[in-house]
């Protein structure tokens, strides 16, 4: 099933949507494998697979460490595809890599976009690219037939925001504040602005990130947004609880779907 027709099913039968971020790698690559598989198995409806890299600019703390000790034990990007197989094998939740543009350029674009076609996923998320740069990787993903997601923010312009979500397949992210990742008491009402916009736009559905970590949360996005993605929460618990963590925290988030 893919990505959007997740997103609409859910809407049209009053469930919200729950995205999960976990990096690849972290803290192994067999273990980020068993975690993907969790979040699917206990809630999850589309799981975001984070690149751990240098200059993660957008991440907050709890997910820079993360990525940092995935890249000290030794990730590499090609190895990113062999975290999708291993998912792929054991669910069908859709996928989306979620990547700073710099090491797809290294790898390739043509040959990132095949090999993530071929490994199992759905397409990217691109926190740090707008469709005005993105030439190659718009024609390989329609190439492969791959989700391309860009980010709209509360400080876009109306252009920005009407150029993102065009040029955008899957969902449009909607960064619900203007700091970086991370647990917040209350999700920025900002949130609801930024999906409203998106929403006028068009059909294109959008999920909000960014500050979701509860259940309350997750519910309360979803009156407003066709989805909520949540990334720290689920690493601090994972951290705090191994993967039992990781799937009682899953299953919490999963709570507010209705």
């Amino acid at each position: 099933m893919s990505v959007q027709s997740v997103l609409e099913t859910n809407k049209q039968s009053g469930r919200g949507t729950l995205v999960g971020y976990f990096p690849a790698g972290y803290p192994t690559v067999e273990d980020s494998i068993a975690a993907f598989v969790a979040l699917a198995q206990n809630g999850c409806d589309i799981l975001e697979v984070g690149v751990p890299y240098s200059d993660p600019v957008m991440d907050g703390l709890v997910i820079q460490k993360a990525t940092e000790k995935a890249l000290e034990n030794g990730f590499k990007l090609s190895q990113l595809f062999e975290v999708i197989r291993g998912v792929r094998e054991q669910v069908d939740t859709p996928m989306l890599v979620m990547s700073y543009y710099n090491p797809v350029l290294r790898y390739g674009v043509e040959r990132f976009a095949d090999e993530l076609k071929q490994a199992g996923a759905q397409g990217m998320i691109t926190p740090d690219l707008i469709p005005d740069e993105a030439s190659k990787w718009l024609e390989s993903a329609d190439k492969h037939d791959l989700d391309r997601v860009f980010l709209v923010a509360p400080s876009s312009s109306d252009e920005r925001v009407s150029a993102n979500t065009k040029a955008s397949r899957g969902f449009v992210y909607s960064v619900s504040t203007m700091g970086i990742t991370g647990e917040r008491a209350e999700v920025d009402k900002l949130a609801r602005e930024v999906a409203g916009r998106v929403s006028s736009i068009g059909s294109a559905p959008t999920c909000v990130g960014v500050g979701v970590s509860t259940g309350a949360q997750v519910r309360d996005v979803n009156t407003f947004a066709d989805g909520a993605i949540v990334g720290t929460a689920l690493i601090a618990a994972y951290e705090s609880n191994g993967l039992d963590g990781l799937i009682e925290k899953t299953r919490e988030l999963a709570s507010g779907l209705g």
